[in-house]
């Protein structure tokens, strides 16, 4: 054979092997035998290029399916890319703020179809980065989460649901982003530690406490706690006159145990439109309530001489107002307390009473099966849904104990719209998933509006693998949900796991009564090498491209695989990057040794040596080792054996003794076996982890037509 270059390019080969191997049809399940094993890929969102942390996911995966590829097993790992409803628009509209616009200078219709352009361009982007990455995914089978097959599929589930009485609509306290002006759920929110001035006013009898005076317009309920000593002479029902922020007032006292006694004074006025304790207190004891702040952030006429303005404006000079009034008692100026955020813009939450859709986690089913959240934890605690490492199980379990119902609709633009339509003469609800419907059934009136709200993202992307396979099959004639459902790997980052691992598992329960996978892997968060999380503003985000452009798809693979534990957070720097380079050429001279001095088809002849059987045992071993790690997710542990053996025990150890084996007449014929046979166990071992240097130089030896992404795993 032609010698090989002395230097591996990466950029000389990686193309045009991806090229080979797509054009193979071997990335298509249907083309191969034995039994499946199916991924489906986590679809990153459509609102921007993939990032390192994609990167990382897309390894694992093509790892797994490398490997289970190469032992025999029919191989499905299905791409798709998710629309990422709230998250897109927020990236979607801080560009069209650039741009001076805003989608409140636009119609809906003319939002969506920019917008729609924008995700197709990122889309097209990010599909092209999971090819230069070398994942081995099956494209024929690429799915959207805005394909009419998805869509149809999530309306199919949102129906049944309701039919089932799992999805309600109502009025009630949500978490609300002033800015983007829509509802969140407590996960999209999060929580920063302020210090603000906590102020204590008088009211009437009362010393209360609050960081908020400019919700404190409508407060005309006074409340503590049944058993606090300290009121026992005030009875529930009493009501006192007493002077307040825009003049007098009548207030009445009610006793509930949510009081805390030992916050503040123990006594609290409520704001029930803007509070969800108060809203509860409300509920229970059938108060009226009253907003007191817009979904801007703005006072409401009820505030008098503040009205219209920003409350964060208001609130200081609602205070010189009461000061002057003789009603503060004392303020805090060193109070320490969390405020909830979007967590995408920043915004302090709003809380607000906007009418929602809700999906019932607690509710037994009507068919007699347990709840969406009970039957998630059975399958956990059944080992049906193996979560790979005991704490994430534990992460769990805490989670889904303190669930609550799933608010699922968003006050946005993109995304998929809720197929309800309300008859505007009798007020019916009307599910309407074909978009059929045109007179009212309960009345025949004609006056029918659309819902105006989108899907929460994870109300679709929940389905992901169940909606992915009926999708592709109503596409494409196929039988993906018949042969590849259940699927045996769910691989993903762990901070998500409530977001969307729970959510998965309780639809494709509901819809399906199986489990949507078998494993659950979590890796952790790439951070750079002080261990700091990756941003724009820091300077230490690692592109993926340029990555790739610098030093080959296989040492950023390798690099990232290296140290990465279940779970563990991965610190990355461009000098491991680099090391790893040095290992690809590692083993590219070391085949060029082999290749230039071995002939490829020799078959033993002489006498082993000790070098000989050691190379071999220890072979037989690292096979063994790396293995039995594959199989069980140590995905870090099978590349630090197969580096240590290749550089080690090959390259430093046989291979220096092979040059005097070589030169021995009666060693030189068994040497050169061992060196090839040694090289090709190698090669396929590295395969999942390294796959474009190790195809470069199987196609060197074999030639081009016989890939090495088919070759079987070694023996044990």
């Amino acid at each position: 054979m032609k010698e090989l270059p002395k230097a591996y390019e990466p950029k000389n080969y990686e193309d045009q092997i991806y090229k080979r191997w797509e054009k193979s049809g071997f990335f298509n399940p249907d083309n191969l035998e034995g039994e499946p094993y199916t991924i489906v890929m986590p679809p990153p969102n459509a609102n921007a290029p993939s990032h390192v942390g994609h990167a990382l996911g897309y390894t694992i995966q093509d790892i797994l399916i490398r490997f289970n590829r190469m032992r025999g097993k029919k191989t499905l790992w299905l791409p798709g890319t998710d629309h990422a409803g709230f998250e897109t628009q927020v990236v979607f509209e801080k560009k069209l703020e650039k741009e001076g616009s805003s989608r409140f200078k636009m119609t809906r219709e003319e939002f969506y179809a920019a917008c729609w352009d924008y995700v197709q361009t990122n889309k097209h982007i990010s599909e092209n980065a999971i090819r230069r990455l070398g994942s081995s995914c099956d494209w024929s089978r690429n799915i959207f989460t805005l394909d009419p097959e998805i869509v149809k599929v999530v309306y199919q589930t949102f129906k049944k649901m309701y039919d089932d009485g799992l999805i309600y609509r109502a009025g009630r306290i949500c978490n609300w982003c002033p800015k983007h002006q829509t509802g969140l759920s407590d996960l999209e929110t999060k929580h920063e530690e302020r210090h603000d001035p906590f102020y204590y006013f008088k009211y009437g009898p009362f010393v209360i406490g609050t960081s908020r005076p400019e919700t404190k317009f409508g407060d005309k309920y006074v409340v503590m706690h049944p058993a606090d000593k300290r009121y026992a002479r005030y009875t529930a029902g009493e009501t006192i006159n007493l002077e307040w922020i825009n003049g007098p007032i009548t207030a009445t006292i009610l006793k509930d145990e949510a009081v805390d006694m030992e916050f503040g004074t123990g006594v609290m006025t409520i704001t029930p439109a803007h509070d969800a304790v108060d809203f509860a207190i409300a509920e229970r004891h059938k108060l009226d309530i009253e907003p007191v702040i817009d979904k801007r952030g703005k006072l409401l006429p009820i505030a008098g001489e503040f009205s219209a303005m920003k409350i964060l404006d208001a609130r200081p000079k609602i205070v010189e107002k009461l000061a002057a009034k003789g009603l503060v008692d004392h303020i805090d100026e060193k109070y320490t307390h969390n405020v909830q955020m979007c967590y995408k813009c920043g915004s302090l939450i709003e809380p607000q009473i906007v009418p929602q859709w809700y999906v019932a986690m607690t509710k037994p089913l009507s068919d007699g099966r347990p709840s969406l959240r009970d039957m998630a934890v059975a399958a956990v605690d059944k080992k049906e849904v193996k979560i790979v490492t005991e704490k994430f199980e534990k992460t769990f379990r805490h989670w889904m104990e303190n669930i609550r119902d799933w608010p699922i609709s968003r006050q946005i633009w993109w995304g998929i719209p809720i197929p309800v339509k309300y008859c505007e003469k009798c007020d019916e609800v009307i599910v309407d998933i074909d978009d059929a419907v045109v007179k009212c059934p309960k009345c025949a009136s004609a006056r029918l509006k659309q819902d105006s709200d989108t899907f929460d993202t994870w109300f679709s992307s929940g389905q992901w693998p169940y909606a992915t396979m009926l999708a592709n099959d109503a596409k494409h004639g196929t039988k993906t949900f018949e042969n590849y459902y259940p699927t045996q790997v769910m691989e993903t980052g762990w901070d998500i796991l409530f977001f969307w691992i729970a959510r998965m598992i309780m639809f494709s329960y509901y819809r399906a009564n199986k489990p949507p996978f078998q494993n659950v892997f979590l890796h952790g968060l790439v951070r750079d090498k002080d261990r700091q999380k990756m941003s724009k503003s820091k300077g230490n985000v690692i592109d993926p491209l340029g990555v790739i452009d610098a030093y080959g798809a296989d040492a950023l693979r390798f690099a990232l695989i290296f140290s990465t534990a279940s779970g563990n957070d991965i610190p990355l720097a461009e000098d491991k990057i680099n090391g790893m380079k040095h290992f690809a050429n590692k083993l590219w001279n070391i085949a060029r040794f082999i290749t230039a001095n071995a002939n490829l088809k020799q078959v033993p002849a002489g006498p082993m040596t000790h070098a000989d059987t050691e190379i071999l045992a220890k072979l037989e071993s690292v096979t063994t080792a790396i293995t039995g790690h594959l199989e069980n997710f140590r995905l870090h542990e099978a590349a630090q054996e197969i580096y240590q053996f290749t550089w080690r025990e090959l390259a430093d150890v046989y291979i220096e003794q092979s040059k005097l084996q070589l030169q021995d007449k009666k060693l030189k014929t068994n040497t050169e076996h061992i060196l090839v046979i040694t090289l090709a166990s190698v090669l396929k071992l590295l395969h999942p982890f390294m796959p474009f240097v190790t195809e470069a130089i199987w196609g060197e030896m074999y030639g081009n037509k016989n890939l090495l992404m088919m070759e079987p795993w070694p023996s044990i």
